[in-house]
């Protein structure tokens, strides 16, 4: 199970980029294995205030519907349209092209380490 090093992590199975005040957001590999195939996803309008820990969105599979959970307060900047149009992309690069949105960070943070991530994975 692939959890790059140079993410942070929330324990609701997001991942969070940081570049600056600029924070990229994505559901990690074990999310998207869990859903298995990705065939909807709902994402946050551009120019949304969001608050950490609430309910920003969803991503549906054939299996069940997860919700996504705003890991950082901010502003929604991007929203990646590519992922909305082929939801299957987060199955196939979670962590490159099946990213979901980008936020201007507005707060402070309190992310999992890589290490933190796996270890409440099991993994």
């Amino acid at each position: 199970m692939s959890v790059p090093n140079d993410l942070q992590y929330t324990a609701e199975h997001e991942w969070v980029r940081l570049d600056g005040d600029i924070a990229t957001i994505g559901i990690t590999q074990y999310a998207a294995d869990a859903l298995g195939d990705v065939v909807y996803v709902d994402l946050p309008k551009i120019g949304a205030t969001l608050t950490t820990g609430s309910i920003v969105g969803e991503v549906e599979s054939t299996k069940s519907v997860g919700e996504l959970y705003a890991p950082l307060d901010g502003e929604v900047v991007e929203a990646n349209e590519a992922v909305a149009a082929a939801p299957e992309t987060i199955n196939a690069d979670p962590y490159g092209d099946g990213w979901l949105v980008k936020i201007r960070v507005t707060g402070e943070h309190a992310l999992l380490s890589a290490d933190d991530y796996r270890a409440l994975i099991g993994g």
